[in-house]
């Protein structure tokens, strides 16, 4: 099980819900996946009444906890405001925080999310920071209040998996105690393993599933891949050695002289 905040879930597999091909196709998604944590955007489900209300709907039959997010906010006002509008709309406390700061790779304004971050924090909001593997920035958000951090393996969409091995290993060396979820930038299940192999707790993916072949397939795929990625990581996996070592007891065996 993982606690996050207050609450104990049992997935470490959490969903984004944005461009399916279908609702349906998201909830069959969200059930393969066995997720229990589905993130949300204000703006889009505020794009039009009627479609936001099927979606709410849709999110209530499927028994899931809803994390909105401030998507596409560049400013810290702007993040705050849509913070305050989500905890209206949803009726939760909690809301993963972004601030970009950069159009092209999406990566978060670190600066701006600190300051978001202390002012929802001090506000009672339960954030979860989208942020960069740098320990600094880390250390400052948990200062801020934060609980969790959501560091990325890479820009958002981008399908490449754990960019920096070494960035992030050390982020998880820093901070055994906190809880780490991997956001953005997993493309296919190897990568999401590979996340939970290296101590972090649990993986957000949106694009990955979403614009699959077969989306459903692909979540089911991605919930296999985190249960490895646990297991293995709870039974010891050996450490890299730079030579060869026997697996067979060389001792007893015959040899040339």
């Amino acid at each position: 099980m993982l606690r996050l905040y207050q609450t104990t879930v049992h997935s470490r597999l959490m969903l984004g819900s944005a461009r399916y091909p279908s609702p349906q196709v998201l909830a069959d998604a969200v059930k393969a996946a066995r997720a229990e944590i589905v993130t949300v955007s204000l703006r889009r489900e505020s794009a039009g009444e009627r479609a936001g209300q099927a979606f709410w709907s849709l999110i209530r039959e499927l028994g899931v906890r809803v994390l909105p997010n401030t998507a596409g906010c560049h400013s810290v006002k702007e993040a705050v405001t849509t913070a305050h509008m989500a905890r209206e709309v949803f009726g939760t406390t909690w809301i993963k925080l972004e601030v970009i700061g950069e159009d092209d790779t999406l990566q978060p304004d670190v600066f701006g999310l600190v300051d978001a971050a202390r002012t929802l924090c001090a506000e009672g909001f339960e954030v979860f920071p989208y942020t960069t593997e740098d320990l600094v920035v880390a250390e400052r958000l948990l200062a801020a209040g934060c609980g969790l951090l959501m560091p990325w393996g890479a820009p958002i969409g981008s399908g490449r998996g754990l960019n920096n091995l070494f960035g992030l290993k050390a982020l998880r060396a820093h901070f055994p105690e906190v809880p780490l979820i991997i956001d953005a930038g997993l493309g296919v299940p190897s990568h999401a393993a590979q996340a939970l192999e290296l101590g972090f707790d649990a993986v957000l993916l949106n694009t990955a599933i979403a614009q699959a072949g077969d989306p459903v397939r692909m979540a089911a795929a991605f919930a296999q891949a985190i249960e490895a990625g646990l297991a293995a990581r709870q039974a010891g996996p050996i450490e890299p050695r730079d030579l060869a070592v026997p697996s067979t007891p060389v001792i007893g065996t015959a040899f040339r002289g």
